[in-house]
């Protein structure tokens, strides 16, 4: 049996390894490295697949600041998120200046409890930013009930959900990114549409705040040493926009493999005794960028894990609101116990694309056979 491994990424590019060479050299016989050739390609496919404007950048936690910039928020303003994810989603908040009020997660789905959303609204909020966290949508349309009635942003962390769609109530369906105002996206590595290095790119189906985020995103600039307003440099290059083309193409498929690697997983983890796979929801589709159970015994578990050379990892093992940067918010421990129980509980099974039938079984098979003996 091959090594297994958390994600493959070397795996995957074996693939299109022609193809993705060939489209790499293109570039550099171009020498178009910055924000023209490849770059504008690629938008405009990545645009077409989600039926909305795509402006990229150099990475996700950039993709959140130039929305928020671009939603002309202020020092002050309160932000509605969740203490459960990864840091980049508080971080940007906090470095604008504004104030990250969090609700807690709901046990199953890992993503916000909407019920604990509008008992935070106060007249300084002026935005939500739902996490669809680890491929599975948060309850958007709720989210944007609530929005609506209190005149706030929505605005999307869809890093990890790239591949998701979400399905309202009538039946129709939008990719994750693109219900909200904004939908932010990251291209690192191990994520479901992944490039060999930084990229992240933002969402909107507006076209005024789309030129507005591709201004801020290019230092403010509105016409070449022109500039209408106050921007950063944050660019995807031109060789990680060319390798990110090529899977685009046989994205559908990434994600289906995804898909049929989780659903061996549910059909052979979801009797055993102290675990619980993860849930599944009717308002979304999940795509699987981890498959993550919980267990009370997961320290136990990852470790005999480890011992029968199968990765694992904890995403993530410290809420934020008791990390020691943000202890200026004035949480507590108990403020958030789902949150604060998912960071002791939570463990992420090895998930990408190229995994083997052999190798899912050896791995559910020592994931039984921990809970047998113990």
């Amino acid at each position: 049996m091959q090594t297994i491994h958390m994600c493959d990424t070397y795996g995957q590019y074996l693939t299109m390894k022609a193809e993705i060479d060939a489209a790499m050299q293109e570039v550099i016989r171009s020498t178009q490295f910055i924000k023209s050739g490849k770059v504008l390609e690629f938008e405009k496919n990545l645009a077409s697949y989600l039926s909305t404007n795509v402006i990229s950048c150099a990475n996700g936690t950039d993709a959140l600041q130039i929305a928020y910039m671009a939603l002309g928020l202020k020092p002050g303003d309160e932000v509605i998120t969740v203490p459960f994810t990864f840091i980049a989603t508080v971080e940007t908040l906090a470095l604008m200046g504004l104030k990250p009020v969090f609700a807690d997660v709901l046990p199953d789905t890992f993503n916000i409890d909407t019920t604990q959303i509008e008992k935070l609204i106060t007249s300084k909020t002026k935005a939500i930013v739902p996490v669809h966290l680890f491929g599975q949508c948060a309850n958007m349309e709720e989210i944007l009930k609530i929005a609506e009635k209190h005149n706030l942003f929505v605005i999307e962390d869809a890093a990890q959900a790239i591949g998701t769609e979400y399905i309202f109530s009538d039946g129709a369906r939008k990719p994750a990114g693109t219900v909200g105002h904004i939908g932010c996206t990251s291209f690192f590595p191990s994520k479901n549409l992944g490039a060999f290095g930084d990229g992240g790119a933002i969402y909107t189906g507006d076209e005024k705040l789309a030129a507005t985020i591709r201004s801020i995103a290019n230092h403010g600039m509105k016409a070449k040493y022109q500039y209408e307003r106050i921007g950063v440099n944050s660019r995807l290059d031109s060789i990680q926009a060319a390798i990110l083309d090529v899977k685009l193409k046989y994205f559908d498929n990434h994600i289906k493999a995804r898909q049929e690697a989780a659903a061996f997983y549910d059909e052979n983890l979801k009797n055993v005794e102290g675990l619980e796979p993860p849930a599944r929801v009717s308002y979304s589709t999940h795509s699987f960028h981890q498959y993550t159970i919980k267990t009370e015994k997961r320290n136990e578990l990852q470790a005999f894990l480890q011992q029968k050379g199968i990765p694992s990892m904890i995403y993530y093992p410290g809420a934020h609101h008791l990390q020691e940067a943000y202890q200026y918010l004035g949480y507590k421990k108990g403020d958030f116990p789902v949150s604060e129980q998912l960071a002791e509980t939570v463990l992420s099974l090895p998930m990408h694309t190229e995994m083997t039938e052999e190798q899912l079984e050896y791995i559910v098979n020592s994931v039984m056979e921990y809970f047998e003996i113990n």
